[in-house]
């Protein structure tokens, strides 16, 4: 799922390291033109990420790029839409800007997920809803340092994953009843001092928690 936890898609996936319109907010005195870099650039990072995390799990019996894999034969779910079923007021409670929503993958819809991803002035929240389980998560190659969470009084576990952009995101997977839901959390790469992300994602993820599936 993301990263690992949070999604690892199957089949062929556009790149996703940053959102589409993931850092076009203005910030302080930054140009225009300054911040649709920023942009593009977290964009690019975002598209990776995802990419790496989504595929993968759709293979049967095994693991595709280092993604868990489900099985063919599960019955199909309906998933939980985050694009649709996340409120604004939870998105700009995050500190995210609503009107930054990118469905799929750079647009691109992917097979057994629903995936939504929103941006703001130091960071992006990508959420991936998926039939996958908590255990192909824990499973992926790739995904690393596991721990429990709690965040707004529901247990989740939280990973990182590896690679250039491990300091820079942080991922937590909920269990849900379809299977999981997982929030991950990028830093934009253009600050200079990011706040960690684990911890942000932590607090952050307060407003948007409560409106997950259970």
């Amino acid at each position: 799922m993301t990263s690992a936890a949070g999604p690892a898609l199957s089949g062929t996936v556009a790149p996703h390291q940053d959102q589409p319109r993931f850092g076009l907010i203005k910030s302080g005195n930054l140009e225009s033109s300054q911040v649709e870099r920023v942009g593009m650039a977290h964009r690019l990072k975002l598209m990776l990420v995802a990419a790496a995390i989504v595929p993968g799990l759709v293979a049967c019996g095994g693991s595709t790029s280092g993604n868990p894999t489900a099985s063919t034969s599960s019955a199909p779910v309906t998933l939980f839409d985050p694009c649709t079923g996340i409120p604004d007021d939870a998105l700009i409670a995050a500190g995210i800007k609503p009107s930054t929503e990118e469905s799929g993958i750079a647009g691109v819809h992917q097979s057994g997920w629903e995936i939504c991803a929103w941006d703001g002035p130091k960071y992006g929240i990508t959420v991936f809803s998926t039939g996958r389980t908590m255990s192909e998560f824990e499973n992926k190659p790739g995904n690393v340092q596991f721990q429990d969470v709690t965040i707004a009084s529901r247990k989740g576990r939280q990973f990182r994953i590896e690679g250039a952009s491990h300091d820079l995101m942080c991922d937590v997977a909920f269990p849900a009843a379809q299977g999981a839901v997982t929030i991950k959390l990028s830093n934009h790469a253009s600050l200079d001092n990011p706040e960690e992300p684990c911890g942000l994602l932590r607090r952050v993820g307060e407003s948007i928690v409560p409106t997950l599936p259970n």
